[in-house]
């Protein structure tokens, strides 16, 4: 049986190491970065919007009359404006507009400068615009498609952060700097995903987990053998011994 563990655990130790060591690093990374940081909270602020009865010139009712399939309406502001945000019953494919209440203009799809204007007014950093990019499709793994389009804005500041604002609603709808898209990789890693990074349910960790597990039994099987009845083939041999000087 000692024979039998220790070749086990040989084999599997040299097939797994390598993921055991991925599981420390990430692991650590994970447990050692403040989650508050990663999830970029001191990236951007929260405003208290707040409606201006004063700026709502275009009234409902002229609303309703102009887009008479509206599925869902609300009073929200955009850059300090107070707006309207609809979203059209158009199928299988709602259509989403913001509507200035002051005025009766659409203001959406977003332009390049308003979507400037827009992240610099929620970002909180100091950094200067670095680039602006309109995603329309294949966004990467940190965007969610359904906010499609988006245009991402880059800042040059700690850690290149970009903010994500929707072209359709004008909403920030992400950000990231880059050791939350490491934190990211390291999460995809951990959890054995090289896919989507967001997969916990594979077969390729449940069987490295698998066989982990069986490492770690081949493992205590030798900590027996080496260690305790190790101490008492000692003990018996220094009693044997005693007894044959005496």
């Amino acid at each position: 049986m000692h024979k039998t563990a220790r070749t086990l655990h040989q084999w599997l130790m040299l097939f797994l190491g390598l993921q055991f060591a991925i599981w420390s690093v990430t692991g650590a990374y994970m447990v050692y970065m403040d989650i508050d940081f990663i999830h970029g909270d001191d990236l951007v602020i929260t405003p208290q919007s707040k409606v201006q009865p004063a700026q709502m010139n275009y009234s409902l009712q002229q609303l309703i009359q102009a887009y008479p399939h509206i599925d869902k309406i609300s009073v929200d502001t955009l850059l300090g404006e107070t707006v309207y945000r609809l979203t059209l019953a158009d199928g299988e494919s709602p259509k989403k507009l913001v509507i200035s209440a002051n005025s009766g203009q659409v203001l959406t799809p977003l332009s390049e400068s308003t979507a400037v204007s827009v992240a610099q007014y929620f970002y909180t950093g100091k950094g200067d615009v670095a680039e602006v990019t309109l995603i329309t499709d294949n966004p990467p793994f940190e965007l969610s498609p359904r906010h499609l389009p988006a245009w991402r804005v880059n800042f040059d500041d700690f850690g290149s952060p970009s903010l994500y604002v929707s072209a359709h609603t004008g909403i920030l709808v992400g950000k990231r700097h880059e050791f939350w898209r490491w934190f990211d990789w390291m999460f995809r890693f951990h959890i054995m995903d090289y896919s989507s990074g967001e997969d916990i349910d594979n077969a390729l960790l449940f069987w490295v987990a698998l066989l982990a597990s069986g490492g770690a039994l081949t493992g205590m099987v030798l900590v027996y053998f080496r260690v305790f009845k190790g101490q008492f083939t000692r003990r018996k041999k220094s009693r044997v011994q005693r007894v044959g000087v005496a």
